[in-house]
């Protein structure tokens, strides 16, 4: 792939009609001055940047240089694609700020689709090289501002979503949408997508929106990519509680499952507070406070990741009057749905073989947790977000400044639950701890080490799984629960929120001998099926 480099002039552009393969022949190319890009592709570079410097948007006229990407390979659906690719990584290297919105972009298969993305890994070494792009491909994926980036390339039925939505509020007609996914299907990703699409399409109409997260940690992560995108700020992504004495055309919550109710709160005052200010009793909640605030609401929710008593309850979301949607593209897992599908099986205690397809998905059962924490740590150094979790099966006596470690296991490993609360899948002795539920549902990692604790066991004789609440050390997770059987639907639940952070491969090491051996066992039924 050649780079024509040439100045973002007329006359520059003028020599463009007469070029090889400028002109009928799809051609990829960057305009850029400095410190603002725009990134597009086209069949004739030619009538297309003439186009640019004709434009009615003044930013545009302002850039400088013209960067065409030249191949004889090119075809319109491998341009596409490298134009997605561009737009979301230099998005999340933020050399540049984009003037490009985030409407169309494209990652659909196509023929030797692998052949040009290795032609993308080259042309990114050679953009560094030009200093048009700063961070390498791996860093920047592991980058919160990559993977929360409103520049992602959406799924057919994303992009419905979005269409329905706009079409919408074109027309006037506010509404609720419900949008139900499993983790790793897209459901952050769509959030930030319609705050950044929505913004920029309703810029001249006094829109109002914002991205309500529930969550402190990741709404500090999200703050943080909202500020590095243009057209949006840290100011757009707010918790439940800011809503009051605002009113929006429309609110965006992700992660939806855990908006609160009135129940085991750390401050129950405050959240009266807010509740007077809407002019409800105590049994107001986060949701009815989102619903007052706003014409029309976008909640984005997972019914298997309810994890706690004060949770607000499913059936409360699905008893409005909504519009429904059910997201299934796994995007997370680069195994897709057969890992998921696997690992609601094992927690669900079914047993049926079946062979299924995990593609290169590293998926490992470790005898010794110390194994597995070495693994995980190698695995750190290699890619990069890699992270042990566990169920919280074990006090947080480091915490109380009781003695000098938390988790004991039995090869003698001593462990500490994580020193920080917020953001700390990012924080710097992060790889040395062992993180809560709390701290990583709503994240994507790499690599992620499961410590399944005594609070699950597997009885051999009768070949069940067995979950044990009096194991459970979430005081605020146990409390005012209705039913041991609640509870138990809560400790699987976390279970399975751990086990798919992983995005390249997940290993697990069980207290319990008998369960550990039922997982290796399980697992080797997918290569058997028997």
């Amino acid at each position: 792939m050649k780079i024509q480099t040439q100045p973002f002039t007329d006359p520059a552009n003028a020599s463009l009609k007469a070029a090889e393969y400028t002109n009928d022949w799809p051609v990829v190319y960057i305009l850029e001055n400095g410190t603002e890009a725009y990134v597009g592709e086209t069949f004739s570079a030619y009538s297309r940047l003439r186009q640019h410097r004709q434009s009615k948007h003044a930013q545009r006229r302002e850039l400088k240089r013209a960067h065409i990407f030249i191949d004889e390979e090119l075809n319109k659906s491998a341009a596409l694609d490298i134009e997605s690719q561009l737009i979301q990584y230099m998005a999340a290297d933020t050399l540049f700020t984009l003037q490009n919105g985030n409407g169309g972009l494209s990652n659909h298969n196509y023929f030797d689709r692998e052949k040009y993305k290795a032609k993308f890994e080259v042309l990114w070494t050679e953009l560094q090289s030009m200093k048009l792009a700063d961070k390498d491909l791996l860093q920047l994926r592991n980058l919160d501002i990559f993977k929360y980036s409103p520049y992602k390339a959406l799924t057919e039925e994303q992009n419905l979503i979005v269409k329905k939505i706009e079409d919408d509020i074109k027309s006037h007609w506010p509404a609720t949408y419900l949008i139900n996914g499993e983790a790793g299907t897209g459901k952050s990703v769509l959030a930030t997508f319609l705050i950044k699409y929505l913004t920029q399409k309703f810029k001249d109409q006094d829109f109002k929106c914002a991205l309500v997260i529930p969550m402190t940690s990741l709404r500090k992560t999200l703050k943080r990519v909202f500020s590095k995108v243009e057209g949006l700020s840290a100011s757009m992504v707010i918790g439940p509680n800011e809503v009051a004495g605002n009113h929006y055309d429309l609110l965006v919550v992700d992660e939806a499952h855990r908006l609160r109710r009135r129940k085991n709160l750390t401050a129950y005052g405050a959240f009266d507070t807010v509740n007077r200010k809407f002019l409800l009793d105590n049994t107001g909640t986060q949701l009815d406070w989102i619903m007052m605030s706003s014409d029309s609401q976008v909640l984005l929710f997972d019914e298997n990741q309810n994890i706690m008593p004060g949770d607000i309850a499913h059936d409360q979301l699905r008893a409005l009057p909504t519009v429904n949607f059910h997201l299934t593209s796994q995007l997370r897992v680069s195994a897709g749905d057969d890992y998921i599908g696997f690992i609601d099986d094992l927690l669900n205690g079914r047993h049926a073989p079946r062979k299924v397809n995990l593609k290169n998905y590293d998926l490992r059962v470790f005898e010794s947790g110390g194994d597995m924490v070495r693994a995980i740590k190698e695995q750190d150094a290699n890619h990069g977000l890699a992270r042990v979790v566990a169920g919280y099966a074990w006090d947080w006596k480091t915490g109380r400044g009781e003695q000098d470690y938390d988790i004991d296991l039995e090869d003698g490993t001593k462990l500490i639950w994580n020193t920080e609360t917020t953001d700390w899948v990012n924080s710097k002795n992060a790889i040395n701890e062992v993180g809560c539920i709390h701290t990583v549902q709503g994240y994507d990692l790499n690599y992620v080490g499961v410590i399944i604790g005594n609070d699950l066991s597997y009885d051999p004789i009768k070949k069940l799984l067995v979950v044990k609440p009096d194991d459970y050390r979430d005081k605020k997770g146990k409390a005012g629960v209705e039913s041991e059987e609640v509870l138990q639907r809560y400790i699987i639940n976390i279970y399975k929120t751990l086990l798919t952070r992983g995005i390249l491969g997940t290993y697990i090491h069980a207290v319990d001998p008998a369960l550990n051996q039922y997982i290796a066992n399980q697992i080797d039924k997918l290569w058997t099926g028997k």
